[in-house]
């Protein structure tokens, strides 16, 4: 059975991301935000997102405004009723995706309805067993650019219905043309398992000294043939999300590599979280 409706929760960077891929895909979408000023950011996200496609010839005019057309901006969860899939993409905090689970759980109609969670790291038993359909439950974990990277992490817990994943992989690779790739619930799933500890090893460097941001990034694009270095690539991901990871990480497996370098906790209480506040480890126009 095919997804034809599907609800995204946050319209961040990465929530407005899965609402335009959908989009595109011919899926209709409901985005919900928690305020209107959000609404018209997440709106304006996408809009500018698909007219960067149409100016470098990805995408037609006409198909930027069906896609368009294809997405409804919310501020109302209760909007997400009728959705045949819902995916959280909201802030990178336990608390709040275990109140949107439990919210969300009890507004779907469709006894069939998947929820799932793009989270980077929180374990996805977690989340199901609040939402009072735990078979219907797993993590769906989409790469940033969503519109640009092919691969999709699926993430199964131990209540999660075989069904379930393989109506997610079908969806995954034949409605979206993207690479499904299954992982474990265990914090970090796959990528950020091998990448974050890589990141903060290399927050850790310039902390202490060992070289600056922008050899330390040279470094690894030029000798180990990166498409972007860590600083950077830490920076794009924002700082506060990096953080939230090592935690998690650190938290479930109590490895010293995984525990974030005093610097990144300062630079994010300063507020300092690299490319979407305008400042990281590189200044941002």
């Amino acid at each position: 059975m095919s997804i034809e409706r599907i609800g995204v929760v946050g319209g961040g960077l990465m929530g407005s991301g899965i609402a335009e891929v959908n989009a595109r895909a011919g899926i209709s979408v409901v985005v919900v935000e928690v305020s209107d000023e959000a609404a018209a950011a997440a709106r304006d996200r996408i809009s500018s997102s698909l007219q960067r496609a149409v100016d470098r010839g990805k995408l037609t005019e006409p198909e930027r405004d069906k896609t368009l057309d294809a997405i409804v901006v919310s501020t109302d969860l209760t909007d997400l009723a009728d959705r045949q899939l819902v995916v959280e993409a909201a802030s990178e905090k336990e608390s709040v995706k275990l109140d949107l689970f439990t919210r969300i759980g009890a507004i779907l109609e469709d006894p069939d309805a998947i929820l799932a969670s793009n989270t980077s790291s929180i374990p996805i038993v977690k989340l199901g067993a609040v939402s009072g359909r735990p078979d219907h439950v797993m993590g769906v974990h989409f790469f940033n650019p969503a519109p640009v990277m092919k691969l999709v992490e699926l993430i199964p817990s131990l209540t999660t219905g075989e069904k379930t994943l393989d109506r997610m992989r079908t969806y995954v690779a034949d409605q979206l043309g993207k690479q499904p790739i299954d992982a474990t619930d265990r914090a970090g799933f796959i990528v950020n398992s091998l990448l974050v500890p890589y990141l903060l090893s290399a927050i850790r460097m310039y902390e202490a000294g060992y070289a600056s941001a922008k050899d330390i990034d040279n470094g690894m694009v030029l000798g180990c043939g990166h498409p972007m270095g860590p600083l950077a690539l830490s920076d794009l991901i924002g700082l506060d999300t990096i953080q939230a990871i090592g935690e998690s990480l650190y938290e479930e497996f109590k490895e010293p590599l995984y525990s974030p370098p005093p610097l990144l906790d300062r630079m994010v209480d300063a507020g300092l979280l690299g490319k979407k506040s305008g400042q990281g480890f590189y200044p941002y126009g």
